[in-house]
């Protein structure tokens, strides 16, 4: 059987010296999704990687955040037709500047990519019975769309793939967003003929736990030793509204799930809080938010504080933005020492994590876990049931 010629390239540095990965001299095969279509057989299970995206240029940042405000999921408008683009085209000059601010764009689709890739490659390894694989990425608010990686994946003749979401902890609002576009698409054949399968959260996974203490620790060996166990450690995730959270909506007990894992893996070295950031609009949202957490610290008299995205795991503009430049600031300002504990971005201990739970995943029964079935109590969104209705059904 004749294939299109590939694209081969080593393991990058960091992740050809992960413990347990790929054999020395082992070459990780990427086929760039511009490549024309490819037999189905070429690559036997797709890895869709999504996540909510970001704007890679700041001319994409209109579109972005009219993409945003379009989704009922996420931020519920009355008349959101005509409303989302109205408040869109508002925001748009305050939010560009913000990404000017951090070099010109979000890097989280390049750092999306690249821990696909070295997925799919450590995947290609551990579960050969699945072999080969190729990564995708679907994007609910930025290119690529889901729409766009639909029509890639109908091209490349995809009839397996693994909707796998970059978010740690599920929420109604992102996970549930994404999977609720992939089930519309699906349902309108946008796909091809897919069995679909979900990994759907992995607060709790070691591998993930083990990647967030890492650099954690690296952040506290910047302060003294002298002082050191008296820093405050500050994780702060992606707040909600409390509307969504009194739904029964599973995120913030899955936040603190994770949380509680990090720190039990840390040996509760250091006193800790959970706090939420970036609140939009006037209603009621999960709180403490985290500048307000760091002004208190500072008056009850902290002096070191390392900050912990949480929830994310690609460096975007609320770690580059919100907590670098404008939490951080404010803090010094109040007389704290602050210091962030890096995103995940490429940790070759990260992207061995993802291969841990992809491999997991592929080796159990069934489509999707147990809890992604159970809608909120709350839950008014009939696609919401539909949706994991479909999933359950692989798709069908």
């Amino acid at each position: 059987m004749s294939v299109l010629p590939r694209i081969s390239r080593p393991l990058s540095r960091s992740l050809a010296t992960l413990h347990h990965g790929p054999p020395a001299g082992k070459r990780c095969v990427i086929v760039p999704a511009s490549l024309e279509r490819c037999p189905s057989e070429c690559h036997r299970v797709a890895v869709v990687m999504l996540n909510m995206g970001g704007p890679s240029t700041v001319a994409e940042t209109h579109d972005f955040l009219k993409n945003l405000f379009l989704d009922r999921d996420l931020i519920p408008l009355p008349f959101q037709r005509f409303l989302a683009p109205v408040i869109a085209r508002r925001r748009t000059p305050q939010i560009e500047q913000q990404y000017t601010d951090i070099g010109g764009g979000s890097p989280i689709l390049r750092y999306t990519q690249l821990q696909g890739e070295g997925l799919v490659c450590l995947l290609d390894e551990l579960h050969p019975e699945t072999a080969p694989h190729k990564t995708y990425v679907a994007f609910r608010y930025a290119n690529p769309l889901t729409q766009e990686t639909a029509r890639q994946m109908k091209a490349d003749g995809v009839k397996r793939a693994i909707a796998f979401t970059q978010y740690p902890q599920y929420s109604c609002s992102t996970t549930g967003s994404s999977l609720n576009e992939i089930f519309r698409r699906g349902k309108a054949a946008e796909f091809g003929d897919v069995e679909w399968s979900v990994i759907d959260r992995w607060g709790t996974h070691p591998g993930f736990v083990e990647a967030v203490a890492i650099n954690i620790e690296a952040a506290l060996a910047k302060f003294p030793a002298a002082t050191r166990d008296k820093t405050v450690l500050l994780f702060s995730a992606h707040s909600l509204p409390m509307s969504v959270v009194n739904r029964g909506d599973p995120y913030i007990m899955e936040v603190s799930a994770t949380v509680s894992a990090v720190m039990d893996r840390l040996g509760h070295s250091n006193p800790y809080r959970l706090v939420w950031q970036s609140q939009v609009g006037p209603s009621a949202w999960m709180g403490m938010q985290t500048n307000e957490a760091l002004k208190g610290l500072a008056r009850l008299g902290e002096k070191q504080v390392v900050l912990v995205p949480i929830a994310f795991t690609s460096d975007h503009i609320e770690t580059l933005y919100e907590l670098d430049l404008e939490y951080a600031k404010e803090a010094r300002k109040h007389g704290i020492e602050v210091y962030r504990a890096e995103s995940l971005n490429d940790s070759p201990v990260f992207i061995r994590a993802l291969a841990d739970i992809a491999v997991e995943h592929l080796r159990k029964d069934g489509p999707t876990s147990v809890q992604l079935g159970l809608r909120c109590p709350g839950c008014t969104n009939a696609t919401c049931g539909q949706q994991k209705e479909w999933f359950r059904q692989g798709g069908r």
